[in-house]
């Protein structure tokens, strides 16, 4: 009842002061019929809050988005199952559902007529143009008379989460230096000669199959230990992401950072739609949940875009070169690379001695940069004196068209290393010829 007292809205105060106030003057005034009155308006909000306070309602509710993974543009629809297992009926319910700002305004609803077995389903929808991890809920709950004197809140605790992924774009096909670019764990091999100790294992990863796991070796070291004989020789890529602060320019979702992380995100899509294994690297490391591992499209592509709806600036200066120290190469390499200078390039170096195939989009930038137009930066022609193959990236650029120009780029210089390569063969076949008569001027 305490509680319920201090519920009462300001409707209710009013009812009780102005009850108090015709008593007094009844009282004064000696007359009957206004004491009357003021009794009946002054009990008016007493007994409404001890109707409230009684009242055993217990709310449960069940909340549902679908899908939980969305891409940024793109609505997610909440549904609510709302019941009441209590065993007396409820006011008014004034439910508020708790929703970022960035998905819209708070959904708003007015339930009444709630008994004993009362259920109803009550849906939204979200949309957000920002990607990012959001939590739908709390829900607050308030619960009010049909006069409106007195008003109770309550909460639920629950949320659901809701991820939204970067734009994608469909990418077309173009080469990238050959079917096979990457290494699996190590080509299949033959054990017909050998027996069953003679399987070489490693350490368990996320998402490998449990079928793979090796118990004998498992035991004597300790830990899951897996075979690699039987992981099949995949394509593999890395796409890298430099997220570092001081390499972009910009703000908000028109921010170079931006258009990286959706370059990013239609490339790995691309890259594991075509059959490769993708993992993620930005300027932190590798990203613990998209390691190389066996697995289909369509479950690779789920993580490495998880992991890019959270990719958040970073103040590290420098590359981290942890994720270069393994002994094998790393296949095919996209990097999607934001203002260098002379201090990245080492790393830029490794990078490309690392991989088989070095593929690379670079940023320009300075074109992000608010206040006016800059000069463009030929970053791309800057890796390309390196080894890279680069194109140039800018505001308003289609990025399918960017990717079809990496291609051409590509291929044309496929096509001069084959021509080069050609001329070395024959320079050597002329130069062991033995000497050659010079003919005359």
């Amino acid at each position: 009842m305490r509680e319920a007292l201090s519920g009462l809205t300001v409707r209710g105060r009013a009812f009780l002061a102005a009850g108090i106030s015709a008593i007094i003057c009844a009282i004064a005034l000696g007359e009957d019929s206004l004491t009357r009155v003021g009794v009946l308006v002054a009990a008016l909000p007493l007994v409404t809050a001890a109707f409230i306070a009684r009242s055993r309602y217990r709310l449960a509710l069940v909340r549902t988005v679908t899908p939980q993974l969305v891409a940024a543009g793109q609505p997610a629809l909440v549904r609510l199952a709302l019941t009441n297992e209590g065993r007396t009926p409820s006011g008014l319910l004034l439910l508020e559902d708790q929703v970022p700002y960035v998905l819209g305004a708070r959904p708003r609803f007015v339930l009444e007529g709630i008994g004993h077995g009362w259920r109803r389903h009550v849906t939204y929808q979200v949309r957000s143009d920002v990607r990012g991890r959001f939590e739908i809920g709390p829900m607050s709950v308030r619960v009010s008379d049909p006069f409106g004197l007195v008003e109770l809140g309550r909460s639920f605790r629950t949320s659901v989460p809701l991820t939204v992924t970067p734009r994608t774009v469909p990418l077309p096909t173009i080469p990238m230096g050959g079917a096979w670019t990457g290494s699996g764990d190590n080509r299949p091999r033959s054990f017909a000669s050998g027996s069953a100790e003679d399987v070489t294992v490693r350490e368990y990863r996320r998402g490998d199959d449990l079928r793979r796991v090796h118990w004998r070796s498992s035991a004597r070291v300790g830990e899951l230990m897996v075979r690699r004989e039987e992981q099949p020789w995949q394509s593999r890529a890395t796409v890298f992401l430099d997220n570092r602060t001081r390499a972009h320019r910009g703000q908000g979702i028109a921010s170079s950072l931006e258009a990286a992380v959706s370059a990013a995100a239609s490339i790995a899509v691309h890259l594991s739609q075509r059959g490769f294994t993708v993992r993620l690297v930005t300027a932190t490391g590798e990203d613990a949940g998209t390691v190389w591992h066996s697995r289909d499209a369509e479950l690779n592509t789920g993580p490495l875009l998880e992991a890019l709806a959270v990719v958040q600036p970073t103040a590290h200066v420098q590359f981290d070169t942890g994720w270069l120290a393994e002994s094998a190469h790393g296949g095919l390499v996209v990097a999607i690379l934001g203002a260098v200078d002379a201090h990245d390039q080492p790393v830029l170096r490794r990078m490309l001695h690392h991989a088989g195939s070095a593929l690379a989009i670079a940023l320009d930038v300075e074109q992000w940069q608010s206040g006016g137009r800059r000069e463009q930066v030929e970053n791309a022609a800057q890796l390309g004196r390196q080894g890279w193959r680069a194109v140039d990236l800018r505001p308003g650029d289609r990025l399918d068209s960017v990717w079809q120009e990496l291609g051409r780029s590509s291929a044309r210089n496929a096509r001069l290393a084959d021509r080069e390569r050609i001329q070395l063969a024959s320079g050597a076949a002329v130069g062991s010829s033995g000497p050659q008569m010079r003919a005359p001027s």
